[in-house]
């Protein structure tokens, strides 16, 4: 029986309006008082080649700004004491890129052949180094970086366990729970940044667990960049499409995307400075609310009806279509497709420690704000796009929602051109995280020449893949099922449990979180098991 528009709305409104207390449930009331620096054991100092520097990195572009590093020739421990004889610091100038979920990409510049040894970052133990970001802009920032066009898939994944309307009250449900679990994931690398000092994902999860396995994260960055960027190419070639059937040119998928790639995405990738590009990044944030309102729009004049202005636009697959299965069907396994896509959706774990480090004046508690604020307002926009788009188009919700639209429906037609502006000008950003990545996990010195080359190698694969892969939402279950989970879940625990066992006098309260941490851990790795095995079983 389907649930009245009326019905349904209250039952939304009513998830809506709990979601800022359960993430903050998840983020403060879970978060102890912060810890002295000094009462944790660090590994011995030294410089970070680097290699190791240029870490991979997810999408969504922050601003790229250039900064001056500098080095630090002690660190405290409190189990033993060891000192860095190295005295000489080295404050290089390196151009860096702050990207969504990601390490920064810090480029030597040109004219510097510096080996390993030379061109070092070093973490600093400087408690009074603060950022200069307050919490009004760090949420700002935050916001633009969880929401991308990645929430454009999510309907997709309700109609992978839902066919009739009341499949969005479950999924609301799970929006919240997934952004709360995401939320916390985040606050607790914050944490381990705080109680070890560190700046950066890899450096806490040295100080946390070891150096010898730091590979592990950068190779979890390297997949979900390789995977971000084949669903870019995936969404620009769909959205191309469209808008060139708008002025009467009729193509298909393959040509567009080939062509596309050759003639705009290839020369952008080998530019050498990417800086020019990070205005367009709030050009994907504008156009993510846009897009929200525009489908409200549309739900609400039921436009997309058999009887509506748009209705019978589109292929029958495109059309509106409704069965009996409502929330029932989250009981189901296929719902794990569903989550394994919020995962990738929420995914900004990597660039935790830069909102930490870069807070004015920082302390956990103003953290703690940035995080529960920003989280709940992406897990707001989340649920309106995904529960939206899915009322409107029911099972027939298309990977890309946009996609269900006409080319015809100007009001959308604005969404399209917004999604592909900030896709086509973040996409080189993304695209060198994934090639750096590539280079630093394979030991490659990052030539001019290698990088060209691994370029051009690169682009190709991910442009055959976008155009093999049926199905975007695939990509992004995929990709959330696997290493994604391992980001949000697993690798925090596992950091917050390093860093509490290094503490000297643990309380009895931080010693049962390490427990609910873990927990979380697990939880993570059995939504990853399901929901590779569903999204596998879904091609």
């Amino acid at each position: 029986m389907m649930v009245t528009t009326s019905t349904k709305g209250r039952n939304i409104f009513a998830m809506m309006i709990s979601l800022y207390a359960s993430v903050n449930c998840l983020v403060i009331l879970l978060a102890p008082a912060p810890l002295s620096v000094s009462s944790f054991s660090l590994p011995s100092g030294g410089a970070i080649p680097a290699s190791r520097v240029n870490t991979p990195q997810l999408p969504v572009l922050l601003e790229p700004v250039s900064s001056t590093w500098t080095s630090s020739n002690e660190k405290r421990f409190a189990k033993k004491s060891y000192s860095n004889s190295n005295s000489n610091s080295n404050n290089n100038n390196y151009h860096v890129l702050y990207m969504t979920s990601s390490d920064a990409i810090l480029t030597a510049p040109e004219d510097d052949d510096s080996s390993d040894s030379t061109a070092a970052l070093q973490s600093t133990n400087d408690n009074n180094d603060d950022g200069d970001a307050t919490v009004t802009q760090l949420i700002f920032n935050l916001v633009k970086g969880i929401v991308g066009a990645g929430v454009l898939t999510l309907p997709a994944g309700i109609a992978a366990f839902a066919d009739a309307p009341s499949g969005v009250i479950p999924a609301v449900s799970l929006i919240a729970l997934i952004g709360g679990l995401s939320a916390y994931g985040f606050a607790l690398i914050g944490r381990c940044c705080a109680y070890t000092n560190t700046k950066s994902y890899r450096d806490a999860w040295s100080a946390t667990i070891s150096e010898k396995s730091s590979w592990l994260p950068a190779t979890a960055i390297t997949f979900k960049t390789t995977c971000a960027i084949v669903a870019y190419s995936m969404i620009l070639g769909d959205t191309f499409v469209s808008l060139l059937s708008t002025v009467g040119i009729v193509s298909s998928k393959i040509p567009v995307t080939i062509g596309l790639t050759s003639i705009v995405l290839l020369p952008l990738c080998l530019m050498k400075n990417l800086s020019s590009l990070a205005p367009f990044s709030l050009v994907g944030s504008l156009g993510m609310v846009y897009t929200a309102i525009a489908m409200f729009v549309r739900y609400l004049d039921k436009a997309y009806k058999a009887t509506g202005g748009f209705g019978t636009d589109n292929p029958i697959s495109l059309r509106p279509k409704f069965g009996t299965i409502g929330a029932a069907g989250a009981a189901t396994p296929s719902v794990a497709i569903f989550v394994s896509m919020l995962s990738t959706a929420f995914m900004a774990h990597f660039n935790a420690p830069k909102f930490y480090n870069e807070l004015k004046d920082k302390t956990l508690p103003k953290y703690y704000k940035v995080v529960s604020t920003s989280f709940t307002i992406a897990i707001s926009i989340f649920a309106l796009i995904a529960s939206i788009g899915f009322s409107t188009f029911g099972s027939n919700s298309s990977g890309l929602i946009l996609n269900n639209y006409s080319t015809r429906d100007g009001l959308m037609n604005l969404s399209r051109i917004a999604v592909a502006i900030s896709l086509v000008f973040s996409y080189p950003l993304a695209f060198v995280g994934a090639r750096d990545g590539l280079l630093d996990l394979l030991k490659m010195k990052g030539t001019s020449k290698t990088q060209n080359v691994l370029t051009v190698a690169l682009l190709t694969a991910v442009t055959g893949a976008a155009l093999i892969i049926p199905d975007i939402s695939f990509v992004m279950a995929l990709a959330g099922a696997t290493l994604g989970n391992g980001l949000i879940y697993i690798f925090p625990a596992l950091m917050f449990r390093g860093a509490i066992n290094r503490k000297v006098n643990p309380t009895k309260g931080e010693k049962r979180e390490v427990k609910l941490a873990l927990l979380s851990a697990f939880a993570g790795l059995l939504m990853g098991v399901i929901g590779t095995k569903m999204a596998i079983t879904s091609l």
